[in-house]
């Protein structure tokens, strides 16, 4: 699972003062463009320098350091990770279905609330644009499908 660098820095950023919100930021930019190990020494070389004046900001750095470096450990191309690497392409749809149902008042039964919520999100649709990296999605398919095959021969293993 990959957790999305914008909200975690802005969490980490939100523990700090003004001075060193940009710094601590450029910090965390630099390190997720590194290797996952190298990434995360740097993450937690900065945790540790925030740790005694600025002890939540520390521990907001170190957790789920793991999932952010979820999709370096995969080696997809740049333009892939970029998009991938936050909840926008997950936080965009709802937006546009919230934006298309804020009006409705009189939500009758589940039914009509799955209506609007599958009417919203076809409407939606129509203002997608193609992620970046889109032409690259097939290698991140590769991964996934490496992966599964993976588990079901580790999973063979265990029965057998």
């Amino acid at each position: 699972m990959q957790r999305c660098r914008k909200h975690k820095a802005a969490n980490v950023t939100d523990h700090l003062p003004k001075e060193l919100r940009d710094s601590a930021k450029k910090v965390l930019q630099a390190a997720w463009r590194l290797e996952p190990s190298e990434g995360k020494k740097q993450i937690r070389q900065l945790a540790q320098q925030l740790e005694v004046k600025y002890p939540s900001a520390a521990q907001s750095l170190l957790e789920g350091l793991d999932e952010m470096f979820t999709v370096n450990a995969m080696g997809l191309p740049k333009e892939l990770l970029r998009c991938l690497c936050t909840t926008n392409i997950i936080e965009s749809p709802h937006s546009g279905v919230r934006m298309r149902t804020r009006r409705v008042c009189h939500w009758q039964n589940g039914q009509m609330v799955l209506r609007w919520a599958v009417a919203g999100f076809l409407e939606t649709e129509k203002h997608f644009q193609r992620i970046g990296g889109y032409k690259q999605l097939w290698i991140l398919k590769s991964y996934l499908d490496d992966l599964e095959t993976q588990k079901a021969v580790a999973e063979k293993k265990k029965v057998g």
